[in-house]
């Protein structure tokens, strides 16, 4: 039985991943930062075990990492889920709101990957996964940190794919366009609708259709497939 870490495993397309990934048989481990109540509720309805922490936090991931590894042993698959946002214009914006962005969007791939791929190279497998955005590849308005971090995920992918490749281990990014979760549901209406407009299928994803996408990455049908972005937007990109 494969084992896979998902970041940010307890809501949206996290969670759709890591119920989709149980039902295929994977030994699937959560994290999650807060929400406890709610983590907790999700992890006894599914049975998947979830740690709390902060992956802007260097020394705590690190920490927690290494306590999943000594309780579940080697991972072999990872799909970085875990992202925030802190929208507003650039000139407005402050250096707080930008480096949280990035530490928790892009740097944290550091931290969540560095421990679990030097294992991978030994075993000759492994399977990394790192979650983008549609808004990385064409941009958005208040956006600039985001845009920013979800982008850089993309040139960290093709790099750590080649140096990788040898030892039967694939990483890949999946960029998703507009999805029906808490966080796009918290945009205005009047907004969300005009973007419901200018996706050619009208209609936003569903994370079912994220973590479908997920499920091949990682299944031995998608092996020769490396350092690519899988675009799931409904041909808004």
């Amino acid at each position: 039985m494969r084992s896979v870490l998902v970041t940010g495993g307890n809501r949206g397309i996290g969670a759709a991943i890591c119920i989709c990934l149980k039902k295929l048989g994977y030994n699937v481990i959560g994290t999650y930062n807060t929400n406890h109540e709610q983590a907790a509720t999700f992890s006894k309805e599914h049975s998947i075990p979830f740690y709390s922490f902060d992956l802007a936090n260097p020394e705590q991931t690190q920490e927690k990492l290494q306590e999943i590894l000594k309780i579940h042993g080697s991972i072999d698959c990872l799909v970085h889920n875990a992202g925030i946002t802190c929208d507003g214009f650039f000139h407005k914006m402050t250096l707080d709101r930008w480096q949280k962005v990035l530490q928790t969007n892009l740097l944290s791939c550091f931290q969540v990957t560095h421990p679990l791929i030097q294992g991978m190279r030994e075993r000759n497998f492994g399977r990394l996964i790192y979650l983008t955005s549609v808004n990385a590849l064409k941009g958005q308005i208040g956006q600039t940190n985001y845009c920013a971090a979800k982008a850089g995920l993309i040139g960290f992918v093709k790099a750590l794919a080649l140096e990788n490749a040898n030892k039967n281990i694939t990483v890949n990014a999946i960029a998703p366009g507009y999805t029906d979760t808490d966080m796009v549901a918290s945009i205005n209406q009047s907004t969300l609708e005009k973007i419901v407009e200018s996706i050619p299928a009208k209609r936003l994803g569903r994370p079912e259709e994220i973590a479908e996408c997920i499920a091949f990455l990682l299944s031995e049908k998608a092996s020769y497939i490396t350092g690519s972005t899988l675009h799931v937007n409904g041909g808004l990109y």
